[in-house]
């Protein structure tokens, strides 16, 4: 009798910034959802990982809760996923210590991210803000994982952890799992709808530029009618037409039609038909995933319940990996 292959793991986290876009759920989120059946799935809301930015306490708080329960309603489940918060896992910031000392100066200083972030927040520059790669080292290498969703932003970062990870394991043998990146081909990469020559993102300071998971139909109507285009007036993929090709491209990731069946419906029709009708295919994807996050958000007991159970799981997986790396090192068994 053939074993069952064992299921792959997967890590991913999220920070709990407040908003998640329609780019977010589309182009990651969604695919979480569908990896959980062919994976082993463990997900984070990353909240350590937010403190490099200053945080109001009383909203952070309510980030996290509000993060936790959206990708519940987006459709993480807990029978099938760990899904925890990572500040309840104290493993990550121990194993993050241990792998600062082992991350080169010189590799930190060359991360995109933070250079943009220093500029971004020139008055905070601070320790966290340089060594947040470690710690989504220690995030991913914690839990063994064999691959790692990964945009064109976090390439940099998955690549230094693959980096420590051998370079840990070249000094002391086989410690961690040297991850992979997990490239998905149905993630749509979801645009500006002011600029679309820029990815979708909630800190644009245009809000007519993003869409919000949460929005409520009037304002994503309202957002959508006033999406850039152009002056051609077809709707249809080409060239010097960056507008519209993200509108067919947000209504085929909502519909699953393709594009040409999406040209072919709006032929001779305008662009205020084709705003409205990709406005209307976003409120109805969007529309049971609001109405989810709405129940769970008002069981605070339910979700409490949840992330403690799975932190719980969590911390005992990610535990034997620390104590070998611990062991390994040469540290005193307690």
């Amino acid at each position: 009798m053939d074993t069952p292959e064992k299921k792959k793991v997967i890590f991913s986290a999220i920070q709990p910034s407040g908003t998640i876009t329609l780019g977010n759920y589309l182009g990651a989120l969604r695919n979480w959802v569908k990896l959980q059946d062919d994976y082993h799935c463990i997900f984070a809301v990353a909240d350590l990982h937010a403190v490099t930015v200053r945080q109001e306490p009383k909203n952070f708080r309510q980030n996290i809760l509000n993060a936790y329960a959206l990708l519940l309603a987006c459709g993480i489940d807990t029978e099938k996923s760990l899904f925890f918060i990572q500040s309840h896992v104290h493993t990550h910031a121990e194993l993050a210590w241990l792998l600062d000392c082992y991350t080169q100066f010189g590799e930190l200083s060359r991360m995109t991210q933070f250079k943009d972030k220093s500029l971004k927040h020139a008055d905070n520059v601070n320790a966290g803000l340089f060594t947040y790669p470690s710690l989504m080292a220690a995030d991913i290498l914690l839990y063994q994982a064999d691959m790692v969703p990964v945009g064109a932003d976090q390439k940099q970062h998955l690549e230094l952890s693959r980096n420590i990870a051998e370079r840990f394991n070249g000094i002391y043998g086989n410690t961690f799992t040297v991850p992979d990146p997990y490239i998905s081909t149905v993630g749509a990469r979801v645009m500006s709808l002011q600029d679309p020559s820029k990815k979708m993102s909630k800190s644009d300071e245009n809000v007519n530029a993003w869409v919000a998971v949460l929005d409520k139909p009037d304002t994503i109507m309202k957002k959508f009618k006033r999406a850039v285009t152009d002056s051609e007036a077809v709707v249809c993929v080409g060239e010097g037409k960056d507008g519209i090709n993200n509108l067919i491209g947000i209504m085929s990731a909502v519909t699953g039609k393709t594009s040409d069946e999406i040209t072919a419906e709006f032929e001779g029709k305008g662009y205020g038909d084709f705003k409205t009708a990709v406005a209307e295919a976003v409120i109805e994807e969007l529309r049971p995933i609001q109405e989810r996050f709405e129940d769970y958000i008002s069981n605070k007991d339910y979700l409490a319940e949840q992330y403690r159970k799975s932190a719980e799981i969590a911390l005992k997986i990610s535990q034997r990996t620390l104590d070998k790396a611990m062991k390994k090192i040469g540290f005193l068994a307690k």
